[in-house]
């Protein structure tokens, strides 16, 4: 089972590989497609920005007690994509790098009391506010694969696959997974690409 620690790690390991994988990516580059259809690669990473962003606001919720929403609105939250896949290579590496930054501060700022208390969701879900880190490892880890750039879930440590892949499972209400390597697995539940045999699309997950 994850644990708090495990998840504020994987946040840590999964926002180096992003940064340094944007650090090498040109204009050219980042306007290429990323591994999900129809969002180039500035596109998902005005997506982890902002997902950066709306994280911080539920941390800010915790430490003061004023609930503060991730995001003004669904609406706004797209806008600030399309927005941001706008932006030159060049600003969005910096807002990239400068909102997991403000993040990781205003998590390890937060007491003991303040990690224990009530923040809800995007999706709507009443959570722990120890579910922050884990909410941001899981973008920063699988999206940094998504970017196409090389990385598979092969490259990310087993432990997260494994409470990754618990997590869909949940989620998408599966029951018997099919057998092979764990990175495939996990790629199959995520709705990314696999070498499974003969299971069925399950979609994008995340």
């Amino acid at each position: 089972m994850r644990t708090h620690a495990d998840a504020l790690a994987w946040v840590a390991l999964g926002t180096e590989l992003l940064v340094a994988q944007v650090a090498a990516l040109d204009e050219a580059g980042m306007t290429e497609p990323s591994l999900l259809p129809g969002w180039t690669r500035k596109h998902l990473l005005a997506h982890v920005a902002a997902n950066a962003d709306a994280l911080g606001n539920l941390a800010a919720w915790a430490r003061t007690g004023v609930p503060t929403p991730m995001y003004a609105s669904m609406e706004q939250r797209d806008a600030d994509i399309r927005d941001g896949s706008q932006r030159p290579a060049g600003e969005l590496a910096t807002w990239v790098d400068g909102s997991a930054r403000s993040l990781a501060a205003a998590m390890e700022a937060l007491t003991a009391d303040q990690w224990s208390a009530e923040v809800v969701t995007a999706q709507g879900r009443t959570v722990p506010a120890t579910e922050i880190p884990w909410l941001r490892a899981r973008e920063v880890c699988v999206h940094v694969v998504d970017l196409g750039t090389g990385l598979t879930f092969a490259d990310l440590p087993e432990d997260f696959l494994t409470a990754l892949g618990a997590d869909i499972t949940a989620k998408r209400g599966l029951g018997e997974l099919p057998d092979g390597p764990l990175p495939d697995v996990v790629s199959y539940l995520a709705g990314r690409p696999h070498f499974l045999a003969g299971v069925p699309d399950l979609g994008p997950w995340l």
